[in-house]
């Protein structure tokens, strides 16, 4: 694979951030409510110590083995979040691998992880996907079915329910992914009523929409191609 790196991270990120506060700023939030998730798909352990170097304190992967391999090399510490599907035969290695799972979408995935979470470790951190599109393709618990979830997770030792996560359809309009992140929210806000658990993390928005979902009340935004360019084969 060839990367295309004409521009360094360091510079795509402060174009990030920037792009960030002014959409914090639209919607009348602190950006620093915001946490940039770094996408590391697809990219080197020196192009992941290239960006914390710059200051990013978390990455994101969406595959365990690559996340295993990459952590052997990266010299610089960080959090890491796994946003992929993430079946239930690989939690174990999940939960000692990550310090947040954001593709939840079962109990038995919640116990697995549960089940083994190393000793001495924080509760592993993880957000409830939920599925908005109707798309066949797509992971992610049903709407309808969010709330007896919730009840259910809240309870399992080892981890620590902290919010929702989805993904919008993808539009070459950012502005058509708004209603999807408008409703997480609002379902996010009714779990937090009927359930009575604070779930203070919104994790939506991607490189084409990160914008739009920090105005609807993204607090996690999962950025990959604008921070380190286009993967091309």
């Amino acid at each position: 694979m060839v990367l295309v790196e004409e521009v360094p991270v360091a510079d795509r990120l402060e174009a990030v951030r920037a792009r960030i506060e002014a959409a914090a700023a639209r919607a009348n939030r602190d950006p620093l409510d915001v946490r940039l998730i770094a996408v590391s798909k697809g990219m080197s352990a020196a192009r992941v110590d290239e960006a914390i170097a710059a200051g990013v304190e978390d990455i994101g992967e969406n595959r365990i083995q690559e996340a295993a391999d990459k952590q052997r090399h990266v010299c610089n510490a960080a959090r890491w979040h796994l946003i992929g599907h993430l079946q239930t035969n690989k939690a174990g290695r999940a939960a000692a691998l990550f310090d947040f799972v954001h593709s939840v979408d079962s109990r038995r995935v919640a116990d697995a992880l549960s089940a083994h979470r190393p000793a001495g470790r924080d509760p592993l951190g993880v957000l409830l996907e939920v599925e908005l599109t109707g798309l066949p393709t797509r992971y992610g618990v049903a709407e309808s079915d969010v709330e007896g979830l919730v009840q259910q997770l809240v309870n399992v030792p080892s981890i620590h329910l902290m919010g929702l996560m989805t993904i919008a359809p993808f539009s070459q309009d950012p502005e058509d992914a708004r209603a999807s992140f408008t409703r997480l929210r609002h379902v996010r806000d009714h779990m937090e009523h009927v359930a009575g658990w604070a779930l203070p993390e919104l994790s939506m928005g991607m490189s084409n929409d990160f914008e739009i979902a920090i105005e609807e009340g993204a607090t996690m935004v999962r950025i990959g191609r604008a921070i380190f360019g286009e993967r091309v084969a």
